[in-house]
């Protein structure tokens, strides 16, 4: 498994691919076979599976307002006396908030919420309406959600409404997606918070949903697996006309995918390319990942042919980071906007997506042939291919394939003890050269010591601990719980 010992490729971020212009008929031949069915009658069939045509219900219909004199109402009349060092904080806070909305990667969140618990209690009502939001905004922009973040983001929400202020729909919205995305997997608890804070917003705070908050609920009743919910969810949002965005329609693939309905999948990418939406790689790594879920291996894989076959090979795929990504998806749905009105334009439009597989795509690729079938060959093809359109290596792969050797790894198998020895080795030249999106965390220092508790004795699974606790930085509790994870998988002593 030599592939997995390549140094990580040096990106060029300024190179960027340009495939042919893609016609909506080319678009729709990336996915092999359409049954004639809509969107509409797969939808259809999750709320009535027997086909009984039971009466729907009509309603609710809510009215509800948005008014800017609540939301921008200010907390102190701007001609009274402030004490200086009241000043001080609030406008050291100022700074940071706005480099933090400027400049995101040179200011931290951690530091925007410590400025602002420096100012004296009650906290919020020292702010102007302006830097109030302009706060909730920069808490709000973090790559990967967590408790924490999600806990300082509500500890301010807490403040705004203690003290009587309104709440704007977007911050609604962010406090919906903090609930629901702080953990990896969505259950039932993350959908009854978003439930609680959409009746909230709507019943309490008399601010209106908008599509944004929709799309919420529908992901994450989606991927709790409340499918009964995600069909209402998407009927009240058709009832209030709200039209479908990229993100609904990205959403609805997905969401077929959990059901695993092959011909859902299907149905909702042929609507969204009739939609005039823009195909970009983000679109069809759904549409793959949903096909693999759906146990339609073929057909993903036809997908990933042609989504090789879309660029020229082995040229360099521009890097996304988090902040390139967000820019780059609200210029296609620009584009998108732009398009419906102008059709003609929509194939230059398209000429400047990028159908090219990219990271996701392998993780997509390696997480399902690695560790769901355990098929070494494929993991060795989708590396090579990975080095060969020059997408870094990074830690998810990393993770998937430790992960596929605790799994499938043991005597006679492919995944031998030599071949996990190379990932190993890879895995820390590529952690010592400082390699972007590379870093030890708790689940992969686990998935490191499980792979090696299968071929390792106590000596060398001590040194392989030395090694990661040498090369991490964990704070003492995940450190202590490292310890006793260690213990729990260290061979015995005889």
């Amino acid at each position: 498994m030599q592939t997995a010992t390549s140094t990580v490729p040096h990106l060029d971020s300024h190179v960027v691919i340009y495939g042919p212009a893609q016609p909506a008929d080319k678009l729709l031949e990336f996915v092999d076979q359409y049954d004639d069915t809509s969107v509409g009658e797969h939808l259809d069939f999750v709320y009535d599976p027997y086909m009984r045509k039971y009466a729907r219900p009509d309603g609710p219909k809510l009215t509800v307002s948005d008014r800017r004199e609540d939301v921008m109402l200010q907390p102190f009349d701007s001609r009274q006396r402030q004490d200086v060092e009241e000043t001080k904080a609030v406008e050291d806070l100022r700074v940071a908030v706005l480099t933090k909305l400027r400049r995101p990667a040179q200011m931290d969140s951690e530091r925007v919420y410590a400025l602002y618990q420096e100012i004296p209690e009650p906290r919020i009502s020292h702010l102007p309406a302006r830097l109030r939001h302009q706060l909730l905004a920069a808490l709000g922009m973090i790559e990967r959600k967590d408790s924490k973040s999600m806990l300082r983001y509500f500890a301010v929400v807490a403040d705004v409404k203690n003290s009587g202020f309104s709440l704007t729909s977007y911050e609604w919205n962010t406090a919906m997606s903090f609930a629901t995305r702080y953990v990896g997997t969505s259950t039932e608890v993350e959908t009854e918070a978003a439930l609680h804070i959409w009746r909230e917003m709507e019943h309490d705070a008399g601010v209106k949903a908008n599509e944004v908050t929709f799309n919420i609920l529908f992901d994450v009743a989606s991927k709790a697996g409340n499918f009964t919910l995600a069909e209402m969810v998407y009927k009240e949002m058709i009832n209030r006309g709200y039209t479908f965005n990229r993100y609904h329609h990205v959403s609805l693939i997905h969401f077929f995918g959990l059901k695993q309905n092959g011909s859902g999948v299907r149905a909702a990418y042929r609507h969204m390319v009739e939609a005039g939406e823009i195909i970009d790689t983000i679109t069809l790594n759904c549409v793959l990942s949903s096909l693999l879920r759906c146990g339609e291996e073929e057909s993903a894989e036809r997908l990933y042919q042609k989504m090789k076959n879309s660029t020229e090979a082995g040229r360099n795929i521009p890097d996304r980071n988090y902040t390139i990504q967000k820019s780059i998806t609200k210029v296609l749905m620009m584009f998108a906007r732009v398009a419906k009105a102008h059709p003609d334009m929509r194939p230059s439009f398209q000429h400047a997506a990028l159908l090219a597989p990219d990271l996701q795509t392998y993780r997509i690729l390696v997480n399902w042939y690695g560790i769901r079938l355990g098929n070494l060959p494929k993991v060795v093809q989708f590396l090579d291919e990975m080095k060969f359109f020059r997408v870094p290596l990074h830690g998810a792969i990393f993770l998937a394939l430790f992960k596929s050797f605790h799994i499938h790894g043991g005597a006679g198998s492919d995944w031998s003890a030599q071949r996990l020895e190379s990932v190993w080795n890879a895995f820390l030249d590529a952690l010592d050269a400082k390699t972007e999106g590379l870093h030890i965390t708790t689940w992969m220092a686990m998935a490191i010591l499980r792979a090696f508790s299968r071929y390792s004795n106590r000596e060398q699974m001590l040194d392989i601990y030395e090694a990661l606790r040498s090369r991490w930085n964990l704070d003492l509790v995940n450190s202590q719980f490292m310890l006793d994870f260690l213990n729990k998988v260290l061979p015995k002593k005889r």
